[in-house]
């Protein structure tokens, strides 16, 4: 025992490393290939295998990080789909770890710090996109780093940080666009300054300094876009999901409650009532720490309203990153309630109450989806609707058998997304195989089908 208790810390999150690589691994390709992933795999494997095409993401507007690791990842494991989803199982041990030292960072508390990162893991909403090749779990962890290194930044007023920061946010750029939150959000750390000093205003002035360098920095290592003659399509790309100011400013409310609305039921689908509460708590329990906690709040509702703003077009996934914040509140309330509940049955029976969503749905989340407790919108992409690659695994093998000892020609009806790109990623080196895409489809075979059927399947 007392063995046990002296690395108890170390034991512990061990446990909790275990429990999240169990969670993330298991049936980790049950979940059909996505119409997203099938794009970011087949162009970290052109990438992969053309250095000419390393920004090929740019080409639909698309920052090209995910796919420069992806890339790497493809060159030692051989499931493609599976190289492109453990981007984001890395991703989310970067988020899980970077939970832990943000929290200790505001409250100097290893246990609240610990029970971050265990929420984390159990957190269904992370758990859907640290299993899929999509680039938010890559964005999160970006977020919460930089988050951790503004902290830094403010209590300590050091260069290394300032340039470290602007590496991260950097890093966060090359990833999607609304990494940028890192640097709007940037102002509000002004809450942390401890104005009772009389250098406070010294204080903001080498702050503003220290955060111009981390600016300039980040936008050094974005500038390496601008090597590709696609650089300005990402502009045309993001003005697909929302709204440019020039157009937004004669409809500023139009589309507000719509937006506020799906966005606040998504993110309650995800969280559960029982845990939104133990965020809110968070605010009644332990009166110290008042400005950190408004600080992960303002995190929280800053970018959830912009995007409600200005969201044209949005999908849970994108407001992924602005929930992190809410784990480390409900760890928080959670750690208070525990610690001060009057009896031991108490002590067991408040984490139960708050947690026990979480569980039963990760457990159909790994296990079967459609029965999981996620949004409409989610089940539709990736399970129900067109989007979702249900099929493709037997498509493919069916092709295979097909190919064995004959030349073979599949048409498909679309050059981009799903079709062909999913059977790409499979049968681009069978020599057997010839894959080609049309659009658009009309009534009228295309010659180059029926010219082909003539000499093969």
């Amino acid at each position: 025992m007392k063995f046990f208790k002296k690395y108890s810390f170390w034991f512990i999150c061990l446990g909790i490393a275990v429990l999240y690589f169990f969670t993330r691994f298991y049936n980790i390709l049950a979940l059909p290939l996505f119409t997203d992933e099938a794009i970011y795999v087949r162009w970290a494997q052109i990438a992969s295998n053309d250095a000419a095409w390393r920004f090929i993401s740019l080409t639909d507007g698309k920052q090209p990080m995910f796919v420069w690791i992806a890339m790497v990842l493809m060159k030692v494991i051989e499931e493609p789909l599976l190289a492109g989803r453990v981007v984001s199982v890395l991703a989310g041990i970067g988020s899980m770890v970077g939970l832990f030292f943000l929290t200790n960072e505001l409250f100097k508390n290893r246990k609240i710090a610990l029970l971050a990162s265990f929420l984390y893991v159990l957190y269904p909403f992370s758990l859907v996109y640290d299993r899929m090749a999509l680039y938010d779990s890559l964005v999160s962890m970006f977020i919460i780093w930089s988050l951790f290194f503004e902290i830094l930044l403010v209590r300590y007023k050091r260069l290394d940080i300032a340039l470290i920061l602007g590496m991260i946010i950097g890093g966060g750029m090359l990833t999607k666009t609304n990494a940028n939150f890192a640097f709007i959000l940037l102002p509000f750390l002004l809450l942390l300054i401890d104005y009772k000093k009389k250098i406070w205003k010294q204080d903001i002035l080498k702050l503003t300094g220290l955060s111009l360098v981390s600016l300039v920095v980040a936008n050094a290592m974005y500038a390496v876009l601008r090597l590709s003659p696609f650089f300005y399509i990402i502009e045309e790309k993001n003005y697909v999901f929302i709204y440019p100011f020039i157009e937004w400013i004669n409809h500023p409310f139009t589309f507000f409650i719509p937006n506020i609305t799906a966005l606040s039921e998504w993110t309650l689908v995800y969280l559960s009532l029982p845990f939104f509460v133990l965020v809110l708590s968070a605010f009644l329990v332990g009166k110290k720490h008042w400005k950190e906690k408004l600080l992960l709040f303002v995190w929280f509702i800053v970018p959830f309203v912009i995007s409600a703003l200005f969201f044209k077009l949005a999908y849970p996934r994108h407001i992924l990153f602005t929930t992190m914040p809410l784990l480390i509140l409900g760890a928080y309330a959670l750690y208070h309630l525990v610690r001060f509940a009057p009896k031991m049955w108490l002590k067991v029976m408040i984490p139960i109450v708050f947690l026990v969503t979480f569980v039963f749905n990760d457990y159909f989340i790994i296990t079967d989806f459609n029965k999981a407790s996620v949004p409409q919108t989610d089940k539709g992409q990736f399970v129900q609707g067109w989007p979702s690659g249900l099929g493709v695994k037997e498509t493919v093998a069916f092709l295979e058998e097909q190919a064995k000892d004959q030349d073979i020609y599949v048409a498909t009806a679309g050059t981009f997304g799903l079709m062909p790109y999913a059977l790409e990623i499979y049968l681009v080196d069978n020599p057997n195989v010839t894959i080609k895409g049309f659009w658009p489809i009309d009534s009228t075979i295309p010659e180059e089908v029926i010219k082909a059927s003539k000499t093969m399947p």
